[in-house]
């Protein structure tokens, strides 16, 4: 039987194995007493995954030896046959790198933290260097993406955007959908996307596996962790802005955006100026929303059920979901539903698909957001005073309620239409309910008190002129290489049935 050379016992799912490799055991060997007499030894180590505090993972390894070459050899290729049977693990992968994005750090951090541990995992890679803004959508349109298991970036929510929506839009185009129907059901992208993590904002790699680290990533993807995930889509006057699969904001954060952009030589730190700015500011804007309630989900926004690894919630919706779509196909029906409207003066209008938390708010925008019900949670932030507004935005960094307020409201929506109140008559063609109700509204208040027309739509950090939206949520229409957030990292290899422990 193979002996452990190590000083501490190790347990390891066989799902949670990198690499197995041979060994020249002498050169690693201690001391050993009564081995020094031995001529020979045989090894092999297993390179696998060890869970730190944090969600925080690395790359460790252990060395087993023995006398008899032959018995080496058996375990060996014993252990690489079950990982080969390990079947959602990537094989080949096509790489893109924004060597611009946050420090300018993401070439770098691939070769010395990522490319080493895929060589490890024998995966082999096509990379792409980016050379301007949209090269990794322009080129998806353009590879050959089937005969890749998984498509990675390198940077941060841009650049996982840009890879979003070249995948998305190319299994649209190669099945024949198009795009700028906004009730067109959209084909599931099922190649999915890796994030390591080197831009200014990581803010989906956080909320989809608890940690900003390129290394703890990398590891993700080699594994072959598999998280739907749900994207929602923006069209204004039939025609397709944006795919969104975080944050789509109006007002507050839609302003920090737009001011944050002038100032890009500012670096990360623009985001603070800006939102500093912003606030003192305190534009307020008026406008209509009528939206959908997802009634098919099992959760609410204020239920403090978070999405976990193989969250119930998302699983049940999901099926609930299908349910409905298969119901209204039987009837030939479009699914009409219910609209409510609201209408008043905003100071943010934001929905999530995620709980967009970050280092800064570990919480996030909706703690109780999913990741793959199906739904998006719409937050209204009613017009307040400025110390009103402030007590709301800290409440974004403790462990307090941050709905718990008169003048704001969720609501767990599957689609929702947003007009401004000074949007033109040619913009607010796409909002059929909205507008129904709007010139009543105009007429009871024909004063506009805001400071500016209109507000910009932040859809995951890039800026939508179009004040008029209509967004709709697509149940987990594509996929990551993620397992989202674990309970404990620590307490799950605990419970795994098969382990090197067992099969020694």
């Amino acid at each position: 039987m193979p002996q452990l050379h190590s000083t501490e016992n190790c347990f390891v799912p066989i799902s949670e194995i990198i690499a197995v490799e041979e060994t020249e055991f002498n050169k690693k060997q201690r001391n050993i007493g009564r081995w020094q007499k031995m001529a020979k030894l045989h090894a092999f180590t297993v390179y696998y995954v060890k869970k730190a505090r944090n969600h925080r993972w690395r790359c460790s390894d252990a060395t087993f030896w023995c006398e008899d070459e032959h018995l080496c050899n058996q375990w060996t290729q014993a252990l690489k046959e079950l990982l080969e049977m390990q079947k959602s693990r990537p094989k080949q992968l096509l790489v893109y790198i924004n060597p611009y994005g946050g420090k300018r750090q993401g070439k770098r951090i691939y070769e010395q933290k990522v490319a080493p541990l895929f060589s490890l995992a024998s995966i082999s890679t096509d990379v792409v260097i980016t050379e301007h803004a949209n090269h990794a959508k322009d080129n998806l349109f353009e590879v050959n993406i089937y005969k890749y298991d998984g498509v990675v970036c390198v940077g941060g929510d841009g650049m996982f955007s840009e890879v979003m929506h070249g995948l998305i839009g190319r299994m649209q185009k190669d099945s024949g959908i198009d795009q700028n129907n906004p009730k067109a059901s959209l084909v599931q992208c099922n190649i999915r996307i890796g994030i390591i993590p080197a831009g200014s904002t990581d803010c989906i790699c956080y909320s989809t596996v608890g940690i900003s680290d390129p290394v703890t990533s990398a590891l993700h993807i080699i594994l072959g962790d598999c998280q739907p995930l749900d994207v929602s889509s923006v069209h204004h006057n039939n025609t397709f802005l944006k795919y969104s699969v975080s944050l789509l904001g109006y007002g507050f954060y839609g302003d920090i955006l737009k001011d944050s952009e002038k100032k890009r030589w500012m670096g990360p730190m623009r985001y603070d100026y800006s939102g500093f700015k912003t606030f003192l500011s305190h534009h307020y804007y008026e406008g209509t929303i009528a939206y959908q309630p997802a009634k098919h989900t099992h959760g609410s926004p204020r239920d403090k059920e978070r999405c976990r690894t193989g969250c119930y919630i998302c699983k049940q919706s999901e099926k609930q979901l299908a349910e409905q779509s298969k119901e209204r196909g039987l009837k030939h029906e479009e699914g009409e539903e219910e609209w409510k409207v609201i209408k008043g003066k905003f100071l943010a209008i934001n929905a999530v698909s995620m709980s967009c938390a970050c280092p800064r708010s570990p919480k996030g925008l909706s703690p109780a957001a999913h990741l793959a019900d199906g739904s998006a949670d719409l937050i209204l932030v009613r017009k307040c005073s400025r110390f009103d507004f402030l007590r709301y935005l800290v409440r974004h960094t403790n462990q307090d309620d941050q709905f718990d307020f008169p003048f704001v409201d969720v609501y767990r929506v599957k689609c929702f239409q947003f007009t401004s109140k000074l949007s033109e008559d040619n913009e607010s063609n796409v909002m059929d309910i909205g507008k129904k109700r709007f010139g009543q509204f105009c007429r009871d208040h024909p004063a506009c008190c805001c400071s500016i027309v209109n507000s910009t739509w932040n859809c995951d950090g890039e800026t939508l002129d179009s004040s008029a939206v209509e967004v709709r949520v697509h149940c987990q229409l594509m996929k990551l290489f993620a397992r989202g957030i674990e309970e404990d990292c620590k307490d799950e290899a605990a419970h795994s049935q098969s382990s090197i422990e067992q099969l020694l």
